[in-house]
């Protein structure tokens, strides 16, 4: 029989998720960091992303459209190497 939670406990949950890995903690001390600087910085979530160890400067969408290019080209290289590999066998 399948549990069902509680909109209340899958929050509840998740909270535990976050306090337990340090999420909760690292994104307190970046807020900290944040609220002490003495002059705000034009863009606040990319002062968080530096801060978190993020590099600067970093298109993820464009790394995520050529890693899905690449998976792509993966399948298909595998296909191609899969049907030479039989027409060798046969």
């Amino acid at each position: 029989m399948p549990s069902f939670q509680t909109p209340e406990s899958k929050k509840e949950e998740f909270r535990k998720y976050l306090e337990k890995s340090g999420v909760i903690d690292a994104l307190t001390r970046v807020l900290v960091v944040l609220y002490e600087e003495p002059e705000r910085p034009q863009n606040a979530i990319d002062y968080i992303k530096r801060y978190m160890g993020a590099p600067a400067n970093v298109d993820v969408d464009a790394i995520r459209n050529e890693n899905e290019e690449m998976k792509a080209k993966i399948k298909e290289l595998t296909r191609t190497v899969e049907e030479l590999n039989s027409s060798l066998w046969f």
